[in-house]
């Protein structure tokens, strides 16, 4: 199984920024085809006041900052260079939904939507989009968020799929600024195909695609909870993906490029379960050859040389 897809993390939450421009850009685009990546997913188009392009709703209701570029535009005319297919994400308020005001960040966003539709809709590279809310069980009115901005992109789109890429509440399940790397237990396979069934029974009709991340178990618990996560989605219609993390969760440093055997055990593992297609988060900072840390083009190499391109 090869990696077909990756998340561009422009508004990045515990990532550095690499400060790159579309001369950057285009070069890290030429990379991901020359491995055969065909899918880009905007992971955030907004994070609390950061934007990724002048929205007027996100200016005029957060008090957003005016970006420089706009990256939105840009990634669509790269993509379209390139032959990849772009998927938006959607805003991540960092507030309403973390405080449990679930209505006022499905509000939010399908504003948000409706202005992008109809600012970038005509793009031929737009083929989808992402909802942006990352969670590992049911929580609050997880369900009716992800039905009703699900159902919004859709209807406004002609049909166009919605991907959620959610996590395993595994033993790894940590925050990103503790220095903590692993919890005394994680969630048990029968309680995450339970919370999980729930959930896909909520979103029928207004999620296509499930990407479940990979990182959050220990590598021998990876084969079961990809098989689980494999069934859930095809009992309920939907396609199953692997997000395939190309960081290291095992290093006392936060994050760094993973370990070409460790990605390589994952990707055979999601292989084995059947999964669809791999996709990661991601390539630009932790595979690229143009990344600003210089293992991550050891990582590209050595994937090079196994898949022989």
């Amino acid at each position: 199984m090869k990696i077909t897809g990756t998340f561009l993390d422009e508004i990045s939450h515990d990532i550095p920024h690499q400060n790159w421009g579309e001369k950057e850009w285009d070069k890290d685009f030429a990379a991901m085809k020359t491995i055969g990546i065909d899918t880009v997913i905007l992971i955030r188009c907004g994070h609390k006041r950061w934007m990724t392009y002048p929205s007027q709703i996100l200016q005029r209701q957060e008090g957003g900052h005016l970006p420089p570029v706009d990256l939105v535009d840009m990634f669509l005319r790269l993509s379209e260079k390139y032959g990849l297919g772009f998927y938006f994400g959607g805003y991540d308020s960092g507030k309403y939904w973390a405080n449990g005001q679930f209505d006022q960040e499905v509000d939010i966003n399908l504003a948000v939507f409706d202005e992008v539709w109809a600012r970038y809709g005509k793009s031929p590279a737009f083929k989808g989009w992402y909802l942006s809310q990352e969670v590992s069980r049911k929580i609050g009115s997880i369900i009716t968020t992800y039905a009703k901005m699900g159902r919004h992109c859709k209807a406004i789109s002609g049909n166009l799929p919605v991907i959620i890429s959610p996590y395993i509440a595994g033993v790894k399940n940590v925050s990103a600024f503790s220095s903590e790397n692993k919890a005394v237990t994680g969630i048990s396979i029968t309680e995450h195909e339970k919370e999980w069934n729930e959930i896909m029974d909520g979103i029928l009709g207004a999620v296509d695609i499930i990407a479940f991340q990979d990182g959050h178990v220990e590598f021998d618990e990876l084969i079961d909870f990809l098989k689980i996560n494999k069934a859930m989605a095809q009992k309920h219609g939907m396609s199953s993906w692997t997000n395939s993390e190309t960081f290291d969760r095992d290093m006392p440093i936060k994050f760094l490029p993973i370990k070409w055997e460790k990605l390589l055990l994952k990707l055979k593992a999601a292989e084995q379960a059947g999964i669809e297609k791999a996709i990661t988060f991601e390539f630009s900072h932790f595979m690229s050859p143009n990344s600003a840390y210089g293992q991550a083009k050891g990582l590209y190499d050595r994937y090079k040389e196994y898949f022989k391109i």
